[in-house]
């Protein structure tokens, strides 16, 4: 095994280099994973673009990258669940297991969380735009066979997606109103229909979304921005959805989400944006629950055997695909909505 890799390191805004970093051997219970497919998060574009978002700041160089999925190389000593050759989807997930969190089953919660390609602890938790990437046993979920490393890929914003419509709660014949038509709406629109939505409604202010949002399943794409009343309609006789995905983090988008859902509907927010202003009275009005949605829990597994029987297809999303080299361009191509939804680099 090389002592050394080529992997994608964000060293400052739009300072992205395609260089080698130390190939770890696998301790005990751990795995080394050869990463085959990663694709490009919304977070990945945050750190590139402006260097963090929120609170989260990059302060030394990082390697990028949470939706991966590849082969195993190398197992550590006690390792049991996976072998040399096997097909992985890699969880980015690791949680101490001591915290309260952990010990009450909220580990998505875990007060010493190391989340893959995050910054928000230093030293940063390396991220998996490498050819190898070391992680726990627990984190190396088996690929059922068929399943292509691509798909597998999507396994982590497919399983976000797959917890905010737990949050949401049943959604079998219900009116459901996704805002924002970007990855995370995408797989939204999916979910919703998987689950047996009656209708789905969804909203962008650009149309390549929208119309890939159409060949999803919504039964209307409103684009926003050359409508900015497209969900007036929708308004009447206090609202009309059921459920509310609001997956664009746009301040516009809450008040519009609210006037359309109905009494006692459920809004479950995905986006995360800056400070937005929330018309409380409306919110009482309708007796409307707001829920938050935070990453995932045993939802990563449910999505690895979703995309493993072919409930959905998300081959859609993917609409450009570049090699590790051509890092700089996969993330300028990523951030461009009017072509793309989801890039992936193959490794």
């Amino acid at each position: 095994m090389p002592t050394e890799s080529m992997a994608a390191v964000i060293h400052a805004p739009h300072d992205l280099r395609v260089e080698p970093v130390e190939t770890p051997a696998p301790g005990p219970g751990e795995v080394l994973v050869r990463i085959r497919a990663g694709g490009i998060c919304g977070s990945d574009l945050h750190y590139h673009q402006h260097g963090g978002f929120g609170a989260v700041r990059l302060r030394q160089p990082m390697v990028l990258g949470h939706e991966i999925a590849g082969e195993v190389a190398e197992t550590g000593p006690g390792v049991t669940r996976v072998k040399p050759g096997d097909a992985v989807a890699v969880n980015p997930s690791r949680p101490c297991g001591a915290c309260r969190y952990c010990r009450e089953g909220a580990a998505h919660h875990c007060l010493e969380m190391r989340f893959l390609g995050s910054a928000m602890r230093m030293p940063h938790v390396d991220g998996g735009f490498r050819e190898y990437l070391v992680c726990t046993e627990a984190q190396a979920v088996p690929l059922p066979p068929g399943l292509p490393v691509q798909r597998a890929a999507f396994a982590e914003p497919l399983a976000v997606c797959l917890h905010a419509a737990r949050q949401a709660g049943p959604l079998l014949g219900r009116r459901v109103l996704v805002t924002g038509a970007g990855p995370i709406g995408a797989l939204t629109i999916l979910v919703a229909r998987l689950a047996g939505a009656r209708e789905v409604v969804a909203t962008d202010i650009a149309e390549a979304p929208l119309r890939l949002a159409t060949r999803l399943g919504a039964d209307h794409a409103l684009n926003t921005r050359e409508a900015p009343e497209a969900l007036a309609p929708y308004g009447r006789e206090k609202g009309h959805f059921d459920v509310v995905f609001e997956a664009s983090g746009a301040a516009a988008a809450l008040p519009a989400a609210l006037m359309a859902a109905r009494p006692g509907a459920t809004l479950v927010q995905l986006g995360i944006g800056g400070e937005v202003p929330l018309p409380v009275s409306l919110l009482v009005a309708k007796e409307i629950t707001l829920r938050g949605t935070f990453r995932f829990l045993e939802e990563f597994e449910q999505a690895v055997e979703v995309l493993a029987r072919g409930a959905i297809d998300v081959m859609p999303l993917l609409t450009a695909t570049f090699p590790l080299a051509e890092a700089p361009r996969a993330f300028a191509a990523a951030a461009d909505r009017a072509r793309n939804v989801k890039v992936q680099l193959a490794l």
